[in-house]
C-alpha cells in the first residue's frame, strides 16, 4: 500500500487527512509511526516558509511523501500578529490561556469594527522527485472581547465568526470543520490529489 506521512504527532489532526487519502488506497502515517525523533525548528517568517521547511526536511530524512502544515491567527489591528508566533505568542511554554490574555490585553480600547482577524493554514506537500506544492485556506472573523465556548483549542474562545453568530469554541466539531482554515486548505488539497497520487 502506498503511504503518505503527515508531519505531526497529533493523531486527531491526521484523521482529516485519512478521510482524504484512505479511499484512494493510501495509508496515512504520522511522526508517531516512525522510529526516530524529528524536531524541525520553525525559522520561517511566513506560514508558507514554515510549512515548506517542515515538509521538505521530513521528506528528505525519511524518503517519503510528506504533508506539513503551519497555521495561526492574524489580527489586522496588530499588524498581522501573532501570525507565525501564534502558538508561542506569550512565551515558549505555548499556553493557550496566556496567548489569549496577551491578545485581549493588546486589543484593549480597539473598537469592535477594527478587531478583524483571520485564521490561516498553509499545507505543503514534498517528497522524493517532486516539486514542493502548497495550498492555503483561511477563515474570517473578529476578536471577541471575552472568552466564549468550551470546544476547540488555541484562540477559538475569542475568535468570533459573524456568519455563525458564535465564537469558534461555541461551534460543534462538524460546524467548525465546515468553515475552518484547515478545512478550506484540505478542500484545495483534494483538487490536487490526482497529481499527488500520480507522483507517489
Amino acid at each position: 500500500m502506498k503511504e503518505i506521512l503527515i508531519a505531526t504527532s497529533n493523531k486527531g489532526k491526521a484523521k482529516d487527512f485519512e478521510a482524504l487519502f484512505t479511499p484512494h488506497g493510501i495509508r496515512v502515517l504520522t511522526l508517531q509511526d516512525v522510529d526516530r525523533t524529528i524536531d524541525v525548528e520553525e525559522t520561517g517568517i511566513t506560514f508558507e516558509e514554515n510549512a515548506i521547511l517542515k515538509a521538505e526536511t521530513v521528506a528528505r530524512l525519511l524518503g517519503k511523501t510528506v504533508i506539513a502544515d503551519d497555521s495561526g491567527l492574524e489580527i489586522a489591528a496588530l499588524d498581522g500578529r501573532p501570525g507565525v508566533y501564534s502558538a508561542r505568542y506569550a512565551g515558549a511554554d505555548k499556553s493557550d490561556e496566556a496567548n489569549i490574555e496577551k491578545v485581549l490585553s493588546e486589543l484593549q480600547g480597539v473598537p469592535e469594527g477594527e478587531r478583524t482577524a483571520r485564521f490561516r493554514c498553509v499545507l505543503a506537500v514534498a517528497g522524493p522527485a517532486m516539486t514542493t506544492e502548497t495550498v492555503s485556506g483561511s477563515c474570517e472573523g473578529t476578536i471577541h472581547p471575552e472568552r466564549k465556548g468550551e470546544n476547540g483549542f488555541g484562540y477559538d474562545p475569542i475568535f468570533y465568526v459573524p456568519s455563525k453568530g458564535k465564537t469558534m469554541a461555541e461551534l460543534t466539531p462538524d460546524e467548525k470543520n465546515a468553515i475552518s482554515h484547515r478545512g478550506a486548505a484540505l478542500k484545495k488539497l483534494e483538487k490536487k490529489l490526482p497529481d499527488i497520487i500520480q507522483k507517489r
